[in-house]
């Protein structure tokens, strides 16, 4: 546990988060003292991992694992109700705890059957991947998805504690990392630009784990995220500006069928955010050039299909983020400087759109 750090998320419910290496050895300390049963949900690709944890864990409890499908098609209703079978077969008390042992889906799945069962066990999430641990795995945002739309059945369940341990990024394929990255570039834009500056230092050394400016961005992205839901755990207020290129691009990846990386769609998303800023007058046009040079630098995507436009306003149109019919999108003033624009003019969003049409 040496050279950790570890982040506080106030609240009601107030739990750290820690970042570092070798911390997984800690996991035990993290549950709760009394829970004599532990599942730990993972995808495919952790199964091997997943048994080593449950050799580690065992011992005066009882620990078993659940399965489930990679990415996206974890995040259904169905693989809750697998997870709720075996929780109720192995008659999971209140008492007893979930582990979340992946990427976004997992954690996401993982913490709505923990937040559901009895309604309300512990949940320790370790993600996995970048976008996971700088995104999905802190806030307590939970949920599963529909035919509908991404995330439209959830509930607010913090987790007791997050355990992001870098050494879990090791074998992260470069592409993964730097699709997960887009969140931490959303980071840098609404709060905090030094990340901006790491990114344009050095665009190669900043999406490799093993440097020190990977670790500096994850910190400072981290560090948002926990300022924010602690102040705003259900999105009554600040926690809207996470949703910063998430309107679009989550409708981007609903036109997808989730076959898209979240990171590659909210790129485009964040390009677009920037574009109607632009156009209604708020952002200057360097920092609009800014995110294309930012995403592009990393290989991310700042374009999408002309002719989807009607599709995508049609998905934005049933988005949670929409008040009374109404849509919402997160702005910028200026960098740093989030805002809310509410209702704006359909021919506005079309010709924000034309900026990110190809």
């Amino acid at each position: 546990m040496s050279d950790s750090t570890t982040i506080t998320v106030g609240g009601e419910q107030p739990y750290d988060v820690t970042i570092g290496r070798g911390i997984l050895a800690g996991l035990g300390d993290a549950l709760p003292p009394a829970a004599r049963k532990v599942l730990v949900i993972h995808p495919p690709s952790l199964a091997a991992r997943a048994e080593e944890l449950r050799a580690e864990l065992q011992g005066d409890r009882e620990v078993l694992l659940a399965e489930i499908p990679d990415a996206e098609q974890g995040k259904r209703v169905e693989v809750a109700a697998f997870c709720w079978q075996i929780l109720g077969q192995a008659d999971f008390t209140r008492t007893d705890a979930i582990i979340g042992f992946g990427g976004g889906a997992v954690t996401d799945l993982a913490g709505f059957v923990a937040a559901t069962w009895l309604r309300g066990v512990a949940i320790v999430q370790v993600p996995t991947t970048v976008l996971a641990m700088v995104d999905a795995a802190i806030g307590g945002k939970t949920g599963v998805n529909t035919a509908e739309g991404k995330n439209l059945v959830g509930v607010f369940w913090p987790p007791r504690a997050v355990l992001c341990d870098l050494d879990l990024l090791g074998s992260l394929p470069r592409n993964e990392a730097v699709a997960g990255f887009a969140e931490v570039v959303k980071a840098g834009f609404i709060w905090h630009p030094e990340i901006l500056d790491l990114i344009e230092a050095d665009p190669e050394a900043v999406v490799d784990p093993s440097t020190s400016a990977f670790r500096r961005s994850l910190e400072l992205a981290i560090d948002m995220k926990a300022r924010v839901v602690g102040e705003d755990l259900r999105e009554a207020g600040l926690r809207e500006i996470l949703n910063y290129g998430h309107t679009l691009g989550h409708a981007i990846e609903h036109a997808e069928r989730y076959r898209w990386r979240h990171g590659a769609a909210i790129s485009i998303g964040m390009v677009f955010a920037a574009e109607l800023s632009r156009l209604a007058g708020r952002l200057p046009d360097a920092v609009a050039q800014r995110h294309r040079d930012i995403l592009t630098s990393l290989g991310l995507p700042t374009a999408y299909r002309a002719g989807a436009w009607p599709q995508l306003l049609a998905t934005m149109q049933r988005d949670k983020k929409s008040r009374g019919g109404m849509l919402r999108f997160i702005v910028l003033d200026d960098l740093a400087r989030p805002t809310v624009l509410q209702a704006p003019d359909e021919s506005l969003l079309f010709a924000a759109y034309q900026e990110v049409a190809e």
